[in-house]
């Protein structure tokens, strides 16, 4: 049947920027549900998430088969809002960011949404009247802005939540009822767009009483959707619909190497020799790692190449391997007390990255793959300062998936490999060569047409002069030429005119793009180093959806008055300075961030993967901040709260 655009009727509209939710449907009740978001793209500017007086944020619930002489819908008189004074009545719950994907259970009449997160969490919600969901005082059921004011009635934590390690944007899906699968019958199925995996949930309508990851797929999930039968599709962004089906029965499979000499990355593991084709490389400006010594190395699949860009991470193929090796010095500044601690791999498979860590054994011939949750273990440490000369120091092997907090997606999820950190000279076999240059002349790099701006031009005008030239012969020949080679000759002269998308070398020289100074060198300025050392420590997080949701912006390049950083009043806890800034121009007794540097436990910064202080940082930090001038009173910026 044709559809009418003529017949088109606006039930409800809103205006929205961004955070639209996502998916209408009729509940068993016969009304009509319709979900919205904060109509934003960040964290709640509008600070729309806890009112009921709009309808951002909210469920709808509309009664659409009685319209009023006012309106194509009804309000249904049993709709919580109605009597709390200056709500609107069409909504049924409240306290959402961005609802993605909603179904109701077609036997239990369950109303379920999946929901976007903001920094770190993605939540699952079993939806009923009445209810409020969090946002943006909450994200789920942990702290985001807890200085806002909540709106009616308590906040609901999710019925389930999913760390951003384990996904990143969830899609909603469907109660299954089919008989394909019959130990998920009556389970609600949803996965990630992101990631590509999906869970099964369970729900008896007081709690949950299951829930486990199904599968791992290498899709773009954007949708659930169910046959005739009741049978589940799963659909991909890029190729499509896919069916759910029981899984063979298991196989042997090689299982990912238990050992570091087995990976096949190093010739002899005994002495860190790599093997052929795996790439040394270093950094300008190094995270700190508890006092780690650190070694690195690429490798990329058969001849896939690396796509370079100037600024931000670089993008690297499928089936690349990023190796990071660590050592600790027993006795710290003795560079023959180093004892080999962890190797860790950082692995592209189905288009994510996968963390992998080994431990060096007792006499440091070979590392043995850790287990998937990590561990933690301590080593003795010469210490003058400690009693008896010698203190415990525990090292952490992070899990398979904790990688990937601060390999964020917002940090471009590899860390180093970006032309600033990679744009110096570094001591391979062959000698001593600037990265960017021996990468590029290696056949490592591909860069895009666009960038080569003479290269775009010569081709365009070799292009244009060669069908010029060709053109009368082309008229004369085509008498002469068979149809089917006309046809094949004309083909390949299109494919050569097409430029290509990218080329093998670098658009400009290495001296024309931006290095990031060493944190503890001389040459450059000390606000310069300072920025240097946020931007790898803590811009992972503190950037735009990095994770960190201080507002304040430590990339490199954010000019220092828009970092949100200096004489701005904290969000979170104060630590008990007073009057607390995060960073307090003249002032490191005042400065939250300086503190949180100095301390480990609660309210370290960071809060993952390190155990120990980073002194030598704190104090690059504490001269800048007494260089600082202080700003009068009334100029001092004040956080958005």
């Amino acid at each position: 049947t044709p559809i009418d655009p003529a017949t088109e009727l606006v039930v409800l509209e809103w205006e929205s920027n961004g955070h639209n939710g996502g998916e209408l449907g009729f509940g068993p009740d016969g009304m009509l549900y319709c979900p919205t978001g904060d109509g934003t793209s960040d964290s709640d500017p509008l600070e729309t998430g806890q009112g009921v007086n709009d309808l951002l944020s909210v469920m709808l619930r509309l009664d659409v088969d009685h319209p009023t002489e006012q309106l194509p819908y009804s309000i249904p008189p049993d709709n919580p809002f109605l009597e709390v004074p200056g709500a609107r009545g069409e909504i049924w719950a409240f306290g959402f960011r961005n609802p993605w994907r909603m179904t109701f259970d077609r036997e239990k009449g369950h109303l379920w949404v999946t929901q976007n997160g903001q920094d770190l969490w993605e939540q699952v919600y079993l939806v009923r009247k009445g209810e409020n969901y969090g946002w943006s005082v909450q994200e789920g059921s942990q702290p985001f802005y807890l200085n806002r004011p909540t709106g009616p009635g308590q906040i609901t934590p999710p019925t389930a939540e999913h760390h951003h390690i384990e996904a990143r944007s969830l899609t909603g899906g469907v109660v299954y009822y089919g008989d394909k699968l019959p130990e998920l019958r009556g389970a609600y199925i949803y996965g990630d767009y992101s990631t590509g995996r999906v869970w099964g949930l369970r729900h008896d309508g007081d709690k949950v009483t299951w829930h486990e990851e199904l599968v791992d797929t290498p899709y773009a999930i954007v949708g659930f959707a169910e046959t005739p039968d009741g049978e589940l599709v799963l659909i991909d962004q890029h190729s499509g619909f896919y069916r759910l089906e029981p899984a063979p029965p298991q196989q042997e499979s090689s299982p990912f190497p238990q050992k570091l000499s087995e990976t096949g990355l190093f010739r002899d593991v005994r002495t860190l020799e790599v093997a052929e084709g795996v790439v040394p490389y270093s950094v300008n400006s190094p995270l700190w790692s508890d006092g780690a010594y650190k070694e690195r190395w690429l490798a990329l699949p058969g001849w896939k190449q690396i796509d370079f860009t100037s600024t931000k991470a670089w993008q690297l193929p499928e089936g690349t391997v990023l190796v990071k090796h660590f050592s600790l010095e027993q006795e710290p500044g003795q560079k023959e007390s180093r004892r080999r601690i962890e190797t860790r791999l950082l692995t592209r498979q189905q288009n994510e990255w996968v963390g992998y860590s080994y431990a060096w054994n007792e006499d440091e011939t070979d590392a043995v793959l850790v287990e998937s949750k990590g561990r933690d273990q301590a080593y003795s440490i010469r210490d003058a300062a400690a009693e008896g000369g010698v203190r415990q120091q525990t090292w952490h092997y992070p899990s398979r998936t904790e990688c990937m907090v601060c390999h964020s997606r917002a940090a471009g999820f590899v860390l180093g490999l970006q032309t600033e950190q990679m744009n110096r000279v570094h001591p391979y076999p062959e000698g001593e060569f600037n990265q960017l240059e021996y990468l590029s002349q290696g056949g490592y790099l591909r860069t895009k047409l666009a960038d080569h701006a003479e290269a775009a031009e010569h081709w365009r005008q070799l292009a244009g002069a060669l069908e010029t030239r060709l053109a009368p012969f082309g008229a004369k020949a085509s008498a002469l030429v068979p149809a089917w080679l006309t046809s094949r000759l004309a083909s390949t002269w299109a494919k050569l005119r097409e430029p290509p998308a990218h080329l093998p070398w670098l658009p400009k020289a290495t001296t024309e793009y931006a290095a990031f100074p060493h944190p503890y060198g001389s040459e450059a300025p000390l606000e310069s180093r300072v920025r240097s050392y946020l931007h790898v420590n803590c811009s992972v997080c503190h950037q735009m959806a990095g994770g960190g949701n201080a507002q304040i912006d430590l990339l490199f390049h954010t000019e220092l008055e828009k970092t949100k950083l200096v004489d701005v009043v904290p969000n979170h806890d104060r630590l008990g300075l007073t009057e607390a800034r995060i960073i307090a121009p003249g002032d490191p007794d005042r400065s939250v961030l300086l503190q949180r540097i100095l301390r480990r436990g609660r309210g370290q910064m960071p809060p993952l993967a390190t155990g120990v202080a980073d002194r030598e940082g704190a104090a690059l930090l504490e001269a800048w901040i007494r260089e600082l001038k202080p700003r009068p009173a009334e100029a001092e910026t004040k956080a958005s709260e």
